[in-house]
C-alpha cells in the first residue's frame, strides 16, 4: 500500500463530505483535473487504501445494537485457523492480534444478551481457543475517524 500525498489527503476529505460527488465535481472544486482525480481513486481501490463500503454500515441499523469486544487466548500453533474460523462467524465484525495477556481481541455483535451468549459460545467451541473474556461496549465515545490525520496530511506543503 502505498502513502498518500496532501492532494490524496484533500479528495479523500472532500469525497468524505459528499461521498456522491462525481469526478468532475471533485476535480473543480479541488482544482485538479478529472483524469486525476479518477486515477488517484483507482489506486487506493486497487492497493487496498479504501476499505469497502459495507464498513460504514451501523451494525444497529441491521438490528444488532449491542457490540461487545472479546479478549482471547489462543494456542499460537493454531492461531491462523482460528482466524479462519473467527470469519466465518457472522457476528465477528473485527479481529486483531494483540500483545499482552490475550492474543485477539474480537468485537462481536449481538441482537441481545441471549444472542452475544450464544456468539461467545461458538468463540470457545473453536478448536484451538484456550478462554475468552467478553466485555460489553456501554457506549462508543469516539468513533473510528481518520478526518484530523487527513487534514493534518492536507496542510502539509510537498
Amino acid at each position: 500500500m502505498s502513502t498518500l500525498d496532501a492532494t490524496d489527503a484533500k479528495l479523500l476529505l472532500a469525497l468524505g463530505r459528499n461521498p456522491r460527488a462525481t469526478g468532475v465535481e471533485l476535480a473543480q472544486r479541488l482544482g485538479l483535473s478529472r483524469n486525476t482525480v479518477q486515477a488517484r481513486i483507482a489506486k487506493w481501490e486497487e492497493s487496498g487504501a479504501l476499505g469497502s463500503v459495507d464498513r460504514r454500515v451501523d451494525p444497529r441499523a441491521l438490528g444488532y445494537p449491542l457490540t461487545a469486544l472479546v479478549a482471547t487466548v489462543v494456542d499460537q500453533h493454531q492461531l491462523d485457523s482460528v482466524v479462519v474460523a473467527l470469519a466465518e462467524i457472522p457476528e465477528v465484525i473485527e479481529v486483531y492480534g494483540i500483545s499482552g495477556l490475550t492474543d485477539l481481541s474480537v468485537k462481536v455483535v449481538g441482537i441481545d444478551a441471549d444472542d452475544l451468549y450464544l456468539v461467545a459460545g461458538r468463540i470457545l467451541r473453536i478448536p484451538g481457543v484456550e478462554r475468552t473474556n467478553m466485555a460489553l461496549v456501554m457506549r462508543e465515545l469516539v468513533s473510528t475517524r481518520l478526518a484530523p490525520l487527513l487534514e493534518r496530511l492536507a496542510e502539509q506543503r510537498r
